[in-house]
């Protein structure tokens, strides 16, 4: 019976093993709270929730020490610019989640002023439906996000991958807002 036998464990785990799990289980969050789901976003990192067991218990404020951007609530044509901005300076690995209805497809703000999806502005990787969701389903989310993150490639998408197209300045030094459709 050789080594190829033998169950994983913590001597015999691989270092992509290692790298996956270290980055599920300390992930942390660039809060950008843009509306009432964000209201549901602190409470499930209160004590009644304790996002602390996920690795999840500190937001930072500096998108240079987070990895999860949760969007929670409805962007704005003005906001979207400022949105790209913090994820473009967040460090790789990063992930996206989108919270609430508002913030997957526009919500009932079905008008020009609101971007119709934050899909058009990030990557998202995860949704979490509901106006607004509760805790147990941003609780949930981050769950399948740490999932997602377990299983899936140790290296992340590059810059060059296709995926939101948004370009945050014209050639003219302008400031515009266009999205890739």
């Amino acid at each position: 019976m050789g080594l190829e036998n033998l169950q994983h464990n913590f001597l015999t785990g691989t270092l992509e093993g290692m790298v996956k799990w270290a980055r599920a289980s300390s992930s942390w969050g660039a809060n950008f709270g843009l509306a009432c789901c964000a209201i549901e976003m602190m409470a499930s990192g209160a004590a009644n929730f304790d996002l602390a067991r996920f690795g999840m218990e500190v937001f930072r404020a500096s998108p240079r020490q987070a990895d999860v951007m949760i969007v929670a609530g409805r962007v704005s044509q003005k906001m979207a610019p400022v949105l790209r901005q913090v994820y473009d300076q967040m460090v790789e690995p990063k992930w996206v989640i989108s919270m609430g209805v508002c913030a997957s497809t526009g919500g009932m703000f079905n008008n020009y002023a609101i971007v119709q999806g934050v899909d058009q502005i990030v990557p998202v990787d995860v949704y979490a439906p509901g106006c607004p969701p509760g805790p147990e389903t941003l609780i949930h989310s981050i769950l399948t996000l740490h999932q997602k993150i377990r299983t899936g490639e140790i290296t992340r998408r590059s810059s060059a991958e296709p995926g939101a197209g948004i370009h945050l300045g014209e050639p003219d030094g302008r400031s515009a807002l266009r999205v890739k459709v």
